[in-house]
């Protein structure tokens, strides 16, 4: 099992990115959550199939319709405890 954390930037909070997200790693069956960064930002701590986690950053560089993501930044993690199921954190 892999695990990945991704920063976001751009138009990412109040537009539903964080939900969007939610929804979108558990139909790629990820554990993990998101949460907005006090910088504007938005990150992603996911956790699972590494196909996955790679679809998941797929949809990270555009995210839902209403969103503008100008940076993705990736970060591969070792192993990473996380809950089972995905979160929408603060």
């Amino acid at each position: 099992m892999k695990a990945a954390r991704f920063i976001v930037r751009g138009r990412v909070q109040g537009v539903f990115f964080r939900a969007s997200a939610r929804e979108h790693a558990l139909a790629l069956r990820l554990d993990g959550h998101a949460r907005n960064l006090g910088d504007g930002s938005v990150e992603v701590v996911v956790q699972g199939d590494a196909a996955a986690i790679d679809r998941m950053e797929t949809w990270l560089h555009d995210g839902p319709p209403s969103a503008e993501v100008t940076e993705l930044y990736r970060e591969d993690l070792g192993v990473h405890d996380v809950l089972p199921g995905f979160r929408v954190v603060g």
